[in-house]
């Protein structure tokens, strides 16, 4: 059987381009006992693939040259070789970027897509909701009258991070890169306030006097100068999660900000970075809670649809210049 998959072309330097991936054409081979034959319906594209087109030691093992790119992806069994799935099932795993796919059957997970998107299943009640979870609910631990702040507040993990703090008790301010968004969070996602770090003339100042008593939480996804203006106004005893670093992300040469230590220093600042694989035995609980939040209303969620297998390059490229609102992922048709 003939397909399309897109492999890594190429290490960027810097900011990726087109250029990286490459379409071919290649064979799959005939399904064994245990093996199912998978076309993908929706496909993940998520910043942290950007440090995986590296060839460096870190969490996760680096994409290969010349091999399929792999994310998290919902798709159809179309053929059986398994106990455990039938011909039509929808399935959750980490596969190649490919128009078929011939996977084990253990590694994955049957969804029910009857009373949500599909899409949900990569971001709110998958790897993104689940680090908004656990980073808040484990790392941050906000209180009732507490002020959140997070940055890249209106993507597929800080959209969720935000609501969950207010389930919670606290007040959250979000931080974003254009009007739209922040009216987003305000109108549609209940954040208090919404800072538009574009159009703003200094991020510091504008959260001090929107926090005149500090902030008791930060949870960066962004890093940075952005990083650098919260931390400014962190109270004394505030938890930070270190989610993600996407203003770093494409950087050729690491940035070593060591501005923000004296802070941290000075005002007893606990700042944690976390891995969400680290806390896979609490997967299931988050699935469990974040389903039950949404189910009552108390979270809502929204997803950025690219169509089109073909467009699967340009949606990841569309990551690093905020071209999404929650969660980005293609679908194809």
């Amino acid at each position: 059987m003939e397909i399309s998959q897109f492999v890594l072309a190429s290490r960027p330097l810097g900011i990726p381009s087109i250029s990286n991936f490459r379409l071919e054409k290649t064979v799959l081979n005939d399904l064994n006992d245990g093996e199912v034959l998978l076309k993908p319906w929706y496909i993940s594209v998520d910043p942290y693939m950007r440090g995986r087109m590296n060839s460096v030691k870190s969490y996760a093992a680096s994409f290969e040259v010349d091999k399929p790119i792999k994310g998290a992806i919902v798709a159809r069994i179309i053929e059986s070789k398994s106990n455990s799935f039938s011909s039509g099932d929808i399935v959750v795993g980490t596969l190649p970027w490919a128009t078929y796919s011939i996977e084990k059957a253990e590694t994955l997970r049957k969804v029910d897509t009857e009373k949500v998107s599909p899409g949900f299943y990569l971001g709110i009640l998958g790897m993104p909701g689940f680090t908004a979870y656990v980073g808040m609910m484990d790392i941050c631990k906000p209180v009732k009258g507490e002020t959140v702040v997070i940055s890249g507040a209106a993507g597929a993990v800080g959209i969720v991070a935000g609501q969950i703090a207010k389930i919670q008790g606290a007040r959250v301010i979000g931080i974003a890169g254009s009007d739209e968004k922040c009216r987003s969070l305000k109108e549609q996602f209940g954040f208090n306030e919404a800072l538009n770090y574009n159009a703003s003339k200094s991020l510091r100042k504008e959260l001090a006097i929107l926090c005149p008593e500090g902030v008791n939480v930060y949870f960066d996804n962004v890093g940075g100068e952005i990083t650098g203006a919260v931390v400014a106004n962190l109270d004394f005893h505030a938890r930070i999660a270190l989610c993600g670093q996407i203003s770093q992300y494409n950087n050729s040469k690491p940035a070593l900000e060591y501005t923000i230590l004296p802070h941290l220093l000075t005002r007893s600042v606990m700042l944690q970075g976390f891995i969400v694989s680290n806390y896979s035995h609490r997967f299931s609980e988050a699935l469990a809670q974040l389903t039950k939040w949404l189910n009552e209303g108390k979270l809502k969620y929204t997803e950025t649809i690219v169509e089109g297998f073909d467009n699967l390059p340009e949606a990841f490229l569309g990551l690093f210049s905020g071209k999404n609102l929650g969660k980005m992922v293609v679908k194809v048709n």
